[in-house]
């Protein structure tokens, strides 16, 4: 039997257009695996296929052209599949695409897609999900807000998107490191987590002063806000985020905003599916 292949995509990402998915249609029957499925992700990426629909229709790859958020949620409902997922770089930060890959094209990782490696990694696991790439926790989450708006040519709206980000990253309530404690007592407008392999790293943002702001606003600028003020808070398996006044902590999970409880655990915990991509 004929090995099935099927593409997932996602029209509102941020490098998606009919021409890129041709092209990747094109490069995968160039490299003998033509796609039997195209799916287009829909809002709230409902629709997508789980681990039972695949296993039943025996498919034995998936590749998932489209942002981190997305690719969380392909991954998440596979979770448990003995096939394997190819993530290629479809949105706008692309983290996991480039932990695989590096900083490949997606139609130059499709053609040699068959002398990758089925890797297993660590993920982030908390009450409410899944992070396979990183966790923002804290007001600064509302950040991804105005990433969501770069996707967009529309000046105004990100500027006020920003505007209420910067507001709300001032004013909202700070997420405090309690186990282990960790960095400021009084906390942080943002806690990032990324999952290593054995241990998560973490990094506290608190901008302090005017200059902070406009600094951490450049590194947005040029997707990255990884490139603001921060303190690197060493490397852990599990963490205890608390939030200050007992307020639902905001969260960003690969790229996507979730709202938490007012205190959140994180765990370093293995992701059961293989993905494709090469050994460090």
């Amino acid at each position: 039997m004929t090995a099935k292949l099927w593409l997932i995509v996602n029209p509102a990402s941020g490098s998606y257009s009919g021409e890129a998915v041709a092209q990747l249609r094109a490069a995968f029957a160039g490299a003998g695996a033509p796609v039997t499925r195209t799916l287009a992700a829909a809002a709230a990426a409902a629709g997508l296929p789980g681990r039972a629909e695949v296993e039943a229709e025996g498919v034995s790859l998936v590749a998932v052209y489209a942002g981190d958020g997305t690719v969380n949620s392909v991954a998440t409902a596979l979770e448990g599949w003995a096939g394997a997922l190819l993530v290629l770089p479809g949105g706008t930060a692309n983290l996991l695409a480039r932990e695989l890959h590096g900083e490949r094209e997606a139609a130059e990782i499709v053609a040699d897609h068959a002398a990758l490696e089925p890797l297993r990694r660590d993920c982030i696991r908390y009450a409410g999900g899944t992070a396979l790439a990183e966790v923002l926790a804290g007001p600064g989450a509302t950040w991804s807000e105005v990433r969501e708006e770069l996707r967009e040519p529309d000046v105004g709206a990100v500027a006020g998107k920003a505007v209420a980000a910067i507001k709300e990253s001032t004013v909202g309530p700070l997420v405090r490191l309690v186990e282990p404690a960790l960095g400021r007592e009084e906390g942080y407008a943002g806690v990032r987590l990324a999952p290593q392999q054995g241990a998560m790293e973490v990094e506290g943002y608190g901008a302090r002063t005017v200059g902070d702001y406009f600094r951490q606003g450049l590194a947005l600028l040029r997707r990255n806000f990884r490139e603001g003020p921060h303190e690197e808070l060493g490397h852990h398996r599990e963490v205890l985020c608390r939030s200050v006044g007992e307020a639902p902590i905001a969260l960003m999970i690969d790229g996507e905003r979730r709202e938490g409880g007012a205190e959140e655990r994180f765990s370093l915990a293995p992701f059961e599916l293989d993905l494709l991509g090469r050994s460090p």
